[in-house]
């Protein structure tokens, strides 16, 4: 691979890194007390009971309605941890996979809100990207342990 500046591994790697400065930022701007407060997962049950598709309903129903306040730390959680993760590089392909399959959970719940569409897709792309890219090669605690 032919680059002007960085090398094909450092590339990957911004991207890595970008990704994970996304999911940091989609936990750090939340208002985490109304977040753990419930308003969170009242928006998302919102979204889900009109949703089009009967299995979204459904799986939105039995698995996030019936406890609210463990999905809404779940759900942050996952974000800070995805974000943490992908920075520094740690176990970058289970989060780089883990990265994609919330991308897609959120691109499925939320497929009627265009702006939203953009922002999944474009996550889920760079995930998939950097995973194909084996974009821990670099700037990665995975590459400095040896892991993977």
């Amino acid at each position: 691979m032919q680059t002007m500046w960085l090398s094909g591994a450092e590339v990957f790697a911004v991207l890595r890194i970008g990704l994970g400065l996304w999911w940091f930022e989609s936990w750090r701007h939340k208002d985490k007390k109304t977040w753990f407060d419930g308003g969170g997962v009242e928006w998302a049950a919102d979204i889900a009971a009109k949703h089009r598709w009967g299995f979204v309903q459904a799986g939105f129903a039995t698995v996030v309605k019936p406890r609210p306040k463990i999905m809404a730390y779940v759900v942050a959680y996952a974000e800070l941890a995805l974000g943490l993760g992908l920075i520094v590089g740690l176990l970058t392909p289970i989060a780089l996979l883990c990265s994609l399959a919330l991308s897609l959970i959120y691109l499925v719940l939320m497929i009627h809100d265009v702006a939203e569409q953009g922002q999944n897709l474009m996550m889920a792309l760079i995930a998939v990207v950097a995973l194909l890219g084996v974009g821990w090669q670099a700037w990665s605690l995975d590459a400095v342990l040896g892991l993977f």
